[in-house]
């Protein structure tokens, strides 16, 4: 088997709480736990899973722009875990980000011609493709090179993201909700947008959402998150098709179908309760206070993921396939 391009092994963040003007450590929420991922060039791995379940700390770990309290992240084999600011400089031109929201990631005070030489800036390069240049390729004009952030929508903020991201050429763009701050009339064209740049540049991205219709649309694999943990793994048919975790089961219940009639009469799955806190995680599996499957093992034995077929992975001690694909599409 071939050197995937990215690889993570037994991801694990934790962030302390501190308290009293001493700041003392009295405990510490682990917002990570064990996530092992794997991305080969030129696919797409979805990420999916509720807000807080840990997606966007797994971004920022896989782009360094935190440091995982332990666990491997390998890039191309070699490994970035530990990696100091100087020698990240150099692995940055491989791995870019588009960030949830454009403006907060934008410059206010730096024209879009500036925010784009900023890549070649802090590599210390010259300029190798022009702003004009950058800009015409994500779908906006020339001279949109001369303003500012906020004379842009949301989505043509977003286009200008794509661009500073694709400006070094990277192999590797990870995608931190990306659509979910903009309005749904332009969230399709973005994505349609982030599959044609990825079949001109051979890119690979880490794409993470809570929207498993968007996810569907662009997505090679999907892996599937709870509580900071990864609860399934399938290349993309196979997961919408024969979704195996109760907790996959449910997300998928959540996308609307097109067919109104459908809809309609279809069953969902409602969890019950809310994510609990990872001040104060379940024992055993930490679905289980919500799932509707859950017996004495569940409480006592948490469960490892593991391959139920081809290239599917579930966490579950019950694990039950969907018997059929569902008629799903993106609504955004």
């Amino acid at each position: 088997m071939s050197t995937p391009l990215l690889e993570t092994h037994d991801l694990v963040k934790r962030f302390h709480i501190r308290h009293g003007l001493t700041r003392r450590i009295t405990g510490h929420v682990r917002a990570v736990n064990g996530v092992s991922l794997r991305v080969d060039a030129g696919e797409t791995l979805g990420l999916v899973g509720e807000s807080g379940c840990g997606k966007s700390t797994v971004a920022r770990l896989i782009t360094r722009l935190i440091a995982p309290t332990s666990g491997n992240i390998s890039l191309a084999g070699r490994d970035i875990s530990t990696l100091d600011a100087q020698p990240m400089r150099s692995v940055r031109r491989d791995l870019q980000m588009i960030f949830q929201d454009p403006f907060s990631s934008l410059n206010p005070r730096q024209t879009v011609r500036q925010i784009l030489a900023a890549p070649y800036r802090y590599q210390g390069l010259g300029v190798e493709t022009t702003a004009e240049q950058l800009l015409q390729r994500v779908g906006l004009r020339p001279e949109h090179a001369a303003r500012y952030p906020h004379e842009f929508s949301g989505g043509q903020a977003q286009r200008i993201g794509i661009a500073r991201a694709l400006a070094l050429r990277p192999r590797l763009v990870v995608c931190d909700e990306p659509v979910s701050a903009l309005d749904v009339s332009v969230q399709a064209q973005i994505l349609n947008l982030l599959k044609d740049l990825q079949q001109e540049y051979g890119l690979a991205y880490v794409f993470i959402a809570h929207d498993l219709g968007a996810v569907r649309q662009i997505s090679t694999r999907v892996a599937v998150m709870y509580l900071g943990t990864v609860v399934e793994t399938a290349d993309r048919d196979t997961l919408y098709a024969q979704a195996a975790h109760p907790y996959t089961h449910a997300l998928l219940s959540a996308v609307p179908l097109p067919d109104p009639d459908e809809e309609r009469a279809r069953e969902r799955l409602v969890l019950r309760g809310d994510l609990p806190s990872p001040l104060r995680p379940p024992s055993g599996c930490p679905f289980r206070t919500r799932c509707p499957k859950a017996a004495e093992r569940c409480a006592a034995e948490r469960p490892v993921l593991r391959e139920i077929a081809e290239d599917h992975k579930v966490a579950c001690h019950y694990p039950d396939p969907l018997p059929g694909p569902p008629s799903l599409s993106f609504t955004g």
